[in-house]
């Protein structure tokens, strides 16, 4: 098991934190990703690498996605059956929460090494309003466009079996909005997830957290919104291509039938894609297939609606906007669900609770 931890400008936590781990756990190795902190932090990172670190390093800052990925590749490279758990430099995440969440990916390594395990904050008591809102909001927003809670959609502290790992390198983003996508791509890809609770620490006002408020919030919240809009854009395709085609031939039946060929086709390579993050050509057929199934029955009620409201006087305009809102639920749920699921479902997320007799919980 291998203990990933970006960092950017640390303080002098991260040889501290490398010294508890090495002493908690001794099977643990850790590798430190310096992302381009510069020569004015190079004697944080030798004292890390001291306390037994690995140090990886980068010539300029390129974000903690890279920083991640940069560490992942190496563990990869050097020992590829060995899990990884990330955890942050600025000193949010406690010795002892880094190991549950390490031994927790072991044990399930022994029956299921396909679970994302997340150590998740309670956001009890002083916490920065910043962050609260922030994970208020990209909670909620997380929850709309992927189908399934977590509580902390932020969090860094994280475990990834080794069969993770191949998945997460590839995985796009280079900043904060990596962590995201891996989040809403995870299902996609095969993997589920578990919660375990994790303390909620901020020091000095998370004065040495790297998040920046607006900037990384948009980050972040972007792939979700990505997600959650892209069914949208069928909805502008279509609608532009049948007032186009209806306004050139004037038979309404027709116009519906290509205007949703070409909205359809669209919206399939962009879910694809862009949205659900399946690149390779694996199960892309049976994915077509379903589309089509999926495209041909709301073609069919589509064509239903909108010839019974305009042929009861409704607008054009009208009509359409309300076939697309009674068709837009039904449509989002079941590709998410069923069309771009892989043919390995993964589960719900689950919750479990860390033993206070942990035998680590006193690093």
């Amino acid at each position: 098991m291998i203990a990933l931890i970006p960092a950017y400008e640390p303080a002098e936590h991260l040889p501290t934190l490398v010294t508890a781990l090495a002493a908690a756990d001794p099977g643990l190795g850790i590798v430190v990703v310096d992302d381009g902190s510069g020569p004015a932090y190079a004697s944080i990172f030798a004292r890390a690498a001291a306390a037994g670190a690995t140090i990886l390093r980068h010539d300029r800052n390129l974000g903690k996605g890279a920083a991640l990925k940069t560490g992942l590749a190496h563990v990869h490279g050097v020992a590829p059956s060995e899990g990884v758990v990330s955890a942050d430099a600025d000193g949010q995440h406690t010795c002892a929460d880094i190991v549950a969440v390490a031994d927790r990916v072991r044990a399930l390594g022994e029956r299921d090494g396909r679970t994302l395990v997340l150590g998740c904050r309670t956001f009890d008591g002083a916490v920065p309003l910043r962050s609260r809102l922030g994970n208020d909001i990209s909670r909620r927003l997380f929850r709309a466009a992927a189908g399934w809670p977590l509580s902390d959609t932020q969090t860094g502290l994280r475990g990834f079996p080794a069969a993770l790992v191949p998945w997460l390198i590839g995985l796009p983003g280079e900043r904060f909005e990596y962590e995201q996508r891996m989040l809403l791509g995870l299902h996609g890809a095969g993997f589920t997830a578990e919660e375990i609770p994790i303390a909620t620490v901020y020091l000095a006002g998370n004065e040495s957290s790297h998040f920046r408020p607006v900037l990384d919030s948009v980050r972040v919240t972007l792939p979700t919104l990505v997600f959650a809009a892209s069914s949208l854009l069928g909805f502008a395709v279509d609608t532009i291509a049948l007032f186009l085609l209806q306004a050139a031939t004037g038979a309404l039946v027709p116009s519906i039938i290509a205007a949703r060929l070409v909205s359809a086709s669209v919206n399939f390579f962009v879910n694809r894609r862009v949205v659900f993050l399946r690149r390779g050509r694996e199960g892309m057929w049976r994915q077509l297939g379903s589309y089509v199934l999926l495209a041909a029955v709301l073609l069919a009620s589509n064509i239903v609606w909108l010839s019974y409201l305009t042929g009861i006087g409704m607008s054009l305009w009208g009509a359409k906007l309300l076939t697309e809102i009674v068709l837009f639920c039904t449509s989002y749920r079941t590709q998410r669900s069923s069309v771009f699921a892989p043919a390995y479902r993964a589960g719900g997320i689950s919750r479990t609770a860390v033993a206070d007799s942990s035998p680590h919980t006193a690093c």
